[in-house]
């Protein structure tokens, strides 16, 4: 079941939001559907040889996405950091790296760096 509604994101989300993060609530009204996405804890490809440990989130950021079926679409992002303890130093995800292998929009990865 889990796969398929998965697929159904996809139709409906950007690809790079359906791989890295996961829908954890919406709120649908008349003409406004709210998405609340938070950042799955994987490991970010640049850091798998790095000791990290999950240090929460960044604060909550909102987007407006495409209309869907008459529905202003709202998604609620929240994105996650790590703690490298190897450096000592907050690490996160680098969107240019995802997007270079995703068929993402200009407009989502940049949405993206803007919040880093």
């Amino acid at each position: 079941m889990q796969d398929s509604f998965t697929d159904i994101l996809k139709l409906l989300l950007p690809e790079i939001i359906v791989d890295y993060f996961e829908l954890t609530s919406y709120e649908k009204g008349e003409e406004i559907l709210h998405l609340y996405l938070k950042e799955i804890n994987s490991i970010p490809k640049e850091y798998r040889d790095s000791k990290l440990s999950s240090k929460g989130f960044f604060e909550q950021i909102t987007v407006q996405d495409f209309p869907i079926r008459g529905h202003q679409v709202y998604l609620h992002i929240t994105r996650r950091r790590w703690l490298n303890e190897d450096t000592g130093k907050l690490v996160f995800r680098d969107w240019n790296l995802v997007a270079d292998g995703t068929r993402v929009t200009q407009g989502v990865c940049a949405f993206f760096k803007r919040n880093q």
